[in-house]
This record gives C-alpha cells, sequence and structure tokens, in this order.
C-alpha cells in the first residue's frame, strides 16, 4: 500500500519514522514546502520526498494530511482534482470537522480523522479515529496501521476535541510530570541523569501495570501504601497541594482552548 503524508512537520515525521520503523507500506511519500528539512529520510528505500502535494496524491493509495490548521482548506482545494474515490484521505488536523472536509471536496469521498501523539515515532502513540458515513467500512484499515503504531480507538466525531487534549496535548502534561519527578528525584540526591532514568522507567511501568492488568489506579496504589507509611503522606501532601485538581483543570482549559480554534476554523 502506498502512503503519502501531506505536511511532514512534526507530527508528520513522527507518523512517518513510524510507519518506515514497522514497514508498513509499499512506497511512502512526503512533501513538504522545504525538503531540505527531510533530509533524514532521502536515502531511505521506497521513500520519496517532494514539493508537490498532487503527485504524491496521485501515487498513493492513502493520503494522512498533517499541515496546519491555517493551511488545511487551500491544502484541499488544491489538491481536489487529483483525489478519487479509491483515496482514503485521513487527517490529522485540529479543530477540522469531516463536514467542513465534505462541504470542500464533497461527501463521496473516504475521510477519516485521526489524532495520533508523537509517541507514534517509537511506536507507542495512542490514536483516536473517526469518520464519515462512506468511511466506516474502512475504518479496519486505518486501526490496523496506528495499530502497528501503538494502539487505536474508534471514537464519536464529537469527542475528537476531548481525545485532541487527552491523547495529543497529553504527551505534553506526562512530560512535565516527569520532568517534576526528575527535579524531586535531584533533590533527593541523585544526579540529573540518574534522575531522568528513575522517573521515566518508573512511569513507564506504572502505565505498563495498569495495560497489563486492567486495574484501576487506586487499586495499585492501594498495593503500595501501608498505614503511616511513607508513599500515603506524599500522596497526601501532593493532593494537598492540589496535584489532581491542577490537572484536571489545566485539561480542562485545554479543552476551552481547542473549541476556540474550532470557531476560529
Amino acid at each position: 500500500m502506498n502512503i503519502a503524508i501531506i505536511g511532514t512537520g512534526n507530527l508528520g515525521k513522527s507518523i512517518a519514522k513510524g510507519l518506515i520503523q514497522h514497514n508498513s507500506f509499499t512506497q511512502l511519500f512526503l512533501t513538504k514546502r522545504n525538503t531540505d528539512e527531510l533530509n533524514e529520510f532521502k536515502s531511505l528505500p521506497n521513500v520519496f520526498i517532494s514539493t508537490n502535494n498532487e503527485e504524491a496524491i496521485a501515487q498513493s493509495d492513502i493520503i494522512i494530511f498533517a499541515v496546519q490548521p491555517r493551511h488545511f482548506e487551500g491544502v484541499l482545494k488544491e489538491t481536489t482534482s487529483v483525489l478519487t474515490e479509491k483515496h482514503i484521505l485521513i487527517s490529522t488536523i485540529t479543530g477540522f470537522s469531516i463536514e467542513k472536509m465534505e462541504n470542500l471536496i464533497g461527501a463521496e469521498p473516504i475521510i477519516m480523522r485521526a489524532m495520533p501523539n508523537t509517541a507514534i515515532a517509537v511506536g507507542k502513540s495512542m490514536t483516536c479515529i473517526c469518520s464519515n458515513a462512506q468511511g466506516k467500512a474502512h475504518l479496519q484499515t486505518a486501526t490496523t496501521i496506528f495499530n502497528q503504531l501503538g494502539t487505536s480507538m474508534v471514537i464519536p466525531e464529537s469527542q475528537m476535541q476531548a481525545a485532541t487534549v487527552v491523547c495529543a496535548s497529553g504527551i505534553a502534561f506526562w512530560m512535565r510530570l516527569i520532568r517534576a519527578t526528575t527535579q524531586a528525584a535531584i533533590q533527593l540526591g541523585f544526579d540529573a541523569k540518574e534522575a531522568q532514568e528513575l522517573a521515566m522507567h518508573t512511569s513507564e511501568g506504572a502505565a505498563n501495570l495498569l495495560i497489563a492488568t486492567r486495574n484501576h489506579p487506586e487499586e495499585e496504589i492501594d498495593k503500595v501504601t501501608t498505614p503511616k507509611g511513607c508513599t500515603i503522606e506524599g500522596l497526601n501532601e501532593m493532593e494537598h497541594k492540589g496535584l489532581s485538581a491542577a490537572l484536571i483543570q489545566g485539561m480542562v482549559a485545554s479543552f476551552n482552548k481547542i473549541n476556540t480554534i474550532k470557531t476560529a476554523n
């Protein structure tokens, strides 16, 4: 299967790296205005770099749009002439609805929205996917691609804004929590490199434990808290300082902002 990524910026590069790592294509076309920023891909087999979106789309089966939101409408208009009913169109554009895409290119094409995060570069993305009516029969194709690059979930389009906050912006939120853990470890006596190693792998272990057991987080917390122990002392102090409330409020603020972006589009 031939795949084109239109607009290979930070997210597009992450998707490309994941596809390449898992050999998930026959040919991969990457487009960008400044192709010098894609030099790392130029020597790879069956990967083609171009500034020509129409040419990349014409040679591909699956089109992944990863351009900036302000450019997406123009890109759709300029490439409509080469889109066919055989193309599967996957948009990663924040706040750009399927309805708006259909208004620009018609309701006949197979249209999907996917919201991956940058962990797709290492095969660990949580990607949410939705589609128009024509795309429902092809959702398996999209989930197969994104499951090779992490985990995917099909959701209603009405939840895509929230999914963007939880999964895409969520990477930044978790990075900040890991950074804070690293800073604490340094204060407790570890050097910076050791501190980050401890923070990264402990957070990875916590997530993998929940993935493997499907337990509620509090069930696993109960296993490491003892009466009058150091863990519950730390947890209570964090809650007293507003850890959970701050995280929830930050995510709600992010959600409110993304809805403003949607209105602007």
